[in-house]
């Protein structure tokens, strides 16, 4: 039987959600903030931590902000809903459907981590996982939930020469930012549709 356009796309979106989700409960459930598990040396590793903003850790503005962005999150995810099944109608290119839908599944990822885990885990600290639907409640009330981050690419780390000027002798770490598959989607799905997908845009203007 012929998937349509859009199951294939929903289920392109469950699987993606799916690993997402799970990785991220089996880093909150096993793994105490600040630890780390080399998987390629030193230059990749699994690092846990969580934070309250937006992608790569990125903060916004305390608690109103954090209130906010998680709307503003449910808002974007319900625009791009309706954006794909009108691109679908239309008969844009696979390509096209599957980079919006890679940025949906980065919203979506990212917003059920905020709604939800501050309801369901306990508090993960430096010295204690974090307990899965714990007696007396979670950490934290709806939509105050931290995003779990994990993925770290420290490509180059090392100590700068004392001769290079302000930076001599700090440490220079290439990349920093650690961040999630959600994460991951949206920049992979937003890259691919500006280099490959530029064209279709600018025709439908």
């Amino acid at each position: 039987m012929q998937l349509s356009q859009g199951k294939k796309i929903s289920i392109l979106v469950l699987v993606i959600l799916l690993i997402d989700q799970a990785v991220k409960i089996w880093i909150k459930t096993n793994m105490t903030i600040g630890e780390s598990i080399p998987v390629f040396g030193d230059w990749f590793q699994i690092y846990f931590i969580e934070n309250n903003g937006m992608a790569f850790g990125m903060q916004f503005g305390g608690s109103i902000g954090k209130l906010l962005l998680t709307l503003f999150r449910l808002v974007l995810i319900s625009l791009i809903i309706y954006y794909i099944r009108k691109l679908i109608k239309e008969g844009a290119p696979v390509g096209v459907l599957y980079g919006v839908s890679l940025i949906l599944v980065g919203a979506v990822g990212n917003v059920i981590d905020s709604l939800f885990y501050g309801m369901i885990f306990s508090e993960s600290t430096f010295t204690d996982t974090a307990v899965i639907f714990p007696q007396g409640g979670g950490y934290a009330p709806l939509m105050f939930g931290k995003v779990v981050d994990m993925l770290y690419f420290p490509i180059i780390d090392t100590t700068l020469p004392k001769w290079v000027p302000f930076l001599g002798g700090e440490q220079f770490i290439f990349f920093r930012p650690i961040f999630n598959i959600a994460d991951s989607c949206i920049t992979i799905g937003v890259a691919y549709l500006l280099i490959f997908k530029r064209g279709y845009f600018s025709s439908q203007k």
